[in-house]
């Protein structure tokens, strides 16, 4: 983007609005304009912002007060970093909701988005420390992992790993592992979805992680690590999901977990002759 293609009018300092009674720090200022420019739409989704440089020079101001309206910015989900390439205006978030289980293809294009899965590696393992706590299994025992690349409409937000039981999926190297696991499981083993523990924690991207999401090494991710079981409660595989922190933005509804009231029967204060307090 040249400076050409930008087109709004810069506010005079004594212009720019005020806040808790003092005059907005320059950061602030590159913070407002460049929400303005994404809010109006003439930083379009997926538009590549000017280098940290020619910004600072824009601005007239150091590429650190730059650097930290840009990552302000970033923390709102309006823009994100791609490794070695610069700075792009964010899309909309996703809405994920983990506690419903509907595999990616679906979900994105409920939300009329295009989803890619690339598989990046897989081959038997034996179950680390970790996942022995996560899974509850003993000590080595056999796993076998599958690594996938997660892209929306070409853009990487999403490196996962699949720990499955191996005794539980013979010969799973020659079926299509870029497909729905959850299908693939319904469909070649039998397996069906039941219930599933769920483990959202703060972390940071790193090794083949930070490479798959194309950040920069110790870059905020999300993790959710989540248990699989089937219908009758036995344990199937346990995925490790890393998300780019402005990719999605995590919904729980458990009314749909929760079955509705008996409304044949009468309230339990009057079942009970218990009286509120």
């Amino acid at each position: 983007m040249t400076d050409r293609d930008v087109t709004v009018r810069e506010p005079r300092l004594s212009e720019q609005p005020r806040a808790y009674g003092r005059s907005p720090s320059k950061s602030e200022q590159i913070c407002q304009t460049l929400r303005r420019y994404i809010g109006s739409g003439q930083l379009g989704a997926g538009q590549q912002l000017p280098a940290e440089r020619a910004l600072s020079e824009r601005f007239a101001t150091t590429r650190i007060t730059v650097k930290e309206a840009l990552s302000s910015l970033e923390a709102d989900g309006l823009i994100y970093r791609a490794e070695r390439r610069g700075w792009f205006v964010a899309p909309p978030r996703l809405t994920y909701d983990p506690a419903i289980h509907t595999h990616f293809h679906q979900w994105i294009g409920e939300q009329q988005r295009v989803a890619e899965t690339r598989v990046l590696a897989h081959g038997g393992a034996l179950a680390s420390s970790e996942l022995c706590r996560w899974m509850g299994v003993a000590p080595f025992t056999p796993l076998y992992e599958i690594r996938r690349q997660r892209l929306i409409d070409g853009r990487p937000v999403l490196h996962v790993s699949h720990h499955l039981l191996a005794n539980r999926f013979p010969d799973i190297a020659s079926a299509p592992l870029a497909s729905s696991l959850t299908e693939l499981y319904r469909h070649r083993y039998g397996i069906g979805q039941g219930g599933a523990k769920l483990e959202i924690t703060p972390s940071a991207a790193r090794g083949a992680i930070a490479q798959a999401l194309n950040l920069a090494e110790g870059s905020a991710v999300l993790r959710l690590v989540r248990v699989n079981y089937d219908e009758k409660g036995g344990l199937v595989d346990c995925d490790i999901e890393h998300w780019r922190p402005d990719a999605i933005r995590i919904c729980l509804d458990t009314r749909v977990l929760v079955p509705p009231p008996d409304m044949s029967r009468p309230p339990l204060a009057e079942r009970s002759g218990a009286v509120g307090g």
